[in-house]
Formats: C-alpha cells, structure tokens, sequence
C-alpha cells in the first residue's frame, strides 16, 4: 500500500522562518543605524568642542598644546583616546585638508573617530562586528571680538559688579583699560556673559576678583595684556546762533494748564538745525516730560530727573556739558537714533559722573559716551537697558542688567576669538 506525503506543511514552515529571519535582520538594522546615528551626533559634538579648544590654544600662541586639550574635549564628550579598546583619534590639520578653508592658516580642523561595536549586525555579517564612526570641524581663528563696553580709567577697578547684576554681552567684547591687578570685580552673584573680556593689567586673577557667587561665563574668551581702548566719538555741535534756553520745566503753572505735563520743545522755542539748547535740565517738578523725537537736546549744564516724573524720548540724542542723574523711582524710555536697526548715540555726556537707577517698565537704548565719568547702573530687574558705554568706569549693582550691543563706531578687541566655521 502507498502512502502518500502531504509537503504543504513543511513548506509553511519554512516560509515563517524565512519570514523570521527576515524580519530579526530588519530590527538588526534599525538598532544598529539608530545607534550609529547617536554615535555620530557625540562624535560632532567632540569634533566641535576640540576644534575651539584647539584653536584658542593655536591663536595664543601654544600651538603645542593644542593636541592636549582636543584630546581632552573629546574624552569629555565621550571619545577618549586612552582607552585600551576601541580608543578614539583626534586628528589636528592646521590649515584644514579640505573645504572652504583648506590652506588658511587661521583656521583649525580636528577629526574625530573611533570604531563602534555594532549590537547585531554582526552576527549577520561577522564583517560588520564594528562601525567606524567619524565628524568633522573647523574653528577660526584671527577673528576681532566687535567692543561694546570701553572702560578708560588706567588704574583701579574699571568693572565693579555686585548684587545680582547681570552684564550680556554675547556678541561684542569687554575692554578694561585698567593696569591694576583688581581691573574686574565680580562678586555677589554677579554674572558675565561675554564673547569677549580683556584687561590691559597682566596680573589681573579672576580666582581673587571673581568670587562670592560672582562668574564669568565659561564661553567668555578673557585675555590680558590687551591694548587700551580709546575710540572717540565726535560731540554734537552747537550750530552758530542757536538760543540756549533757560530750563522750562517749571512744575504746575498756567502755561501749562497747571497739569505739569511738558512736550518740549516747549511753545516758544526754536530749533536751530534740529537742535535745541538748554542751560540745564531738570525734571523733578514736572508730572511728566516728553522729549519730542529727531531733535538733538543740548544741555550746557547737567541732566537730572527726580520727583517720580516719567520722561520719555525717543529717536533722540542728548549732549551734557555736566553730570547726568536718573534718579531712583523714575520710569525712563529714552532711544537713541537707530542706523539699519542699530541704535546710535544716546547720551554724550562731558560731565564726570553718570548715575542710572530708573523706575519700573524703564528702558534705554543707544550707546552712552562719557570718556571722562564713573557710570553707576543700579536700575533693578524692572529696566531694560540695551546700550553700550565709553567711560572711566562702570559699576553695576541693585540687579542691573545690562544689555550690550556692539556700536559700529567702537572698534575692536584685539584679541582673537575661536568659532566653529565648517
């Protein structure tokens, strides 16, 4: 008798483990693509991170350290070349071999790899037991921080923060002309966060001026031994035969209707050359003041606001031949003139002194130049002040935050400063 086999079974079979395999080969890949992706990302951020540092070691002048501490960036971002197994390379070129920065000298590139275990590839594929995985960076190098704060006095402390005050400068540099070794005072849970901060003084130690909570962001390049900062920028002039008034806010009186409100110019005086001249200026007995907008204010003698009266002005530049006082409690808004969104002068001050406390909702934009005063920001968190300087000296306290700009007219930090460029 003949018995006959049914193979449709075993077919089945075979076709589901196929089906399985298959299938196990799939999620092979997955894990292992997804993985090396993740290993590439860390491998960038090692690139990166050792390009910087190698480049700041390059542009200072100890190019013999620069293998050092881009070994030492990769091993904190997880590429260490010590190991025994599977360590990581760190590759310096300077000039970079290729890319839009090949044969520039004032560029660094550092290549970062090492193989990486894959997790089930290779019991697919016993050639594929390891990946290599590998990035790429460039930094420049030779590049000028734009300066925003100019501090002139050549001796004692030029930058004196305490109490919370908050100094962003992310995009322009801090120059400190002072030769005292207390050039920068940081203290109080004071911050700095600059692309730049350099002092002439060559014994400046940020570990004895830089304490009590005070920092100094790790992304703030500090260099000393830098030169003095010295822009100048032209005063406003007082055009031939222009009238200088007598200061016209004079509290609550019928000329204006006894509400002590002040649009000025006031009915009466006359502009020459869009400018308007004042003996002095002060606010205290008004209810408020309003500076109206285009005009140049010159004021031969100081600037003082007081009594709570808010002031406003806006599109505006003011010259003072003595001190300017923004007293505590008073809301100011002042702008200066802007060039392609960039804010001008504010204030040209040839007085000696420079006080800004201001009043909640204050805010103040454009660059104050006073060569010749001590500045003193004491404004609370309440004032927003977008402004740059030129002064003997700028003390913040009271939670001042100042944010600076970089003017065009200031010039440069001749100090170079490293950023990724590939």
């Amino acid at each position: 008798m003949k018995i006959l086999k049914d193979e449709g079974g075993q077919a089945a079979i075979l076709l589901a483990s196929f089906l399985a395999l298959a299938a196990l080969g799939f999620m092979a890949l997955a894990i292992d693509v997804g993985y090396f992706f993740h290993e590439k990302r860390m491998a960038q951020s090692a690139a990166d991170a050792a390009a910087i540092a190698a480049t700041e070691e390059y542009t200072s002048g100890n190019s013999g350290n620069m293998q050092s501490v881009a070994n030492a960036m990769a091993k904190l971002n997880g590429f260490d070349t010590t190991l025994a197994k599977n360590p990581a390379t760190v590759q310096i070129n300077t000039p970079p071999q290729y890319g839009t920065y090949a044969t520039s000298s004032n560029y660094v590139e550092v290549i970062v790899s090492r193989p990486v275990p894959t997790l089930l590839l290779g019991a697919f594929n016993p050639n594929r037991n390891t990946m290599t995985v590998a990035a790429r960076a460039v930094s420049g190098g030779g590049q000028s921080a734009p300066t925003c704060i100019c501090l002139e006095a050549p001796s004692g402390m030029g930058l004196n923060m305490s109490n919370d005050a908050q100094l962003s400068a992310s995009q322009c540099g801090v120059t400190v002309d002072s030769s005292s070794s207390n050039a920068v005072g940081v203290v109080g849970s004071a911050s700095i966060n600059a692309l730049s901060l350099g002092t002439v003084s060559t014994n400046w130690d940020n570990s004895s001026n830089v304490n009590n909570s005070g920092t100094i962001s790790s992304t703030t390049k500090v260099v000393t031994g830098v030169a003095a900062c010295s822009p100048t920028i032209a005063a406003p002039v007082l055009p031939a035969g222009t009238t200088c008034y007598a200061n016209p806010v004079q509290g609550y009186i019928a000329s204006n209707n006894y509400t002590g409100v002040y649009t000025l110019p006031v009915a009466g005086e006359t502009a020459t050359s869009g400018t308007i001249c004042y003996t002095s200026m002060n606010t205290s007995d008004a209810a408020s003041v309003t500076f109206s907008p285009g005009y140049t204010y010159y004021i031969q003698g100081a600037f003082t606001t007081g009594g709570g009266a808010p002031v406003t002005a806006s599109n505006s530049t003011f010259y003072v031949g003595g001190t300017v006082d923004i007293a505590n409690g008073v809301t100011a808004n002042l702008s200066a003139p802007t060039v392609s969104g960039v804010p001008q002068t504010l204030f040209y001050v040839a007085g000696s002194t420079v006080t800004i406390e201001g009043g909640s909702n204050s805010n103040f934009s454009g660059l104050i130049y006073a060569p010749n005063a001590a500045v003193t920001l004491d404004n609370g968190t309440g004032t927003t002040t977008n402004m740059d300087f030129v002064a003997q000296s700028l003390t913040m306290a009271g939670g001042a935050a100042l944010n600076s700009y970089a003017s065009t007219n200031l010039g440069t930090l001749n100090t170079s400063v490293a950023k990724l460029a590939e």
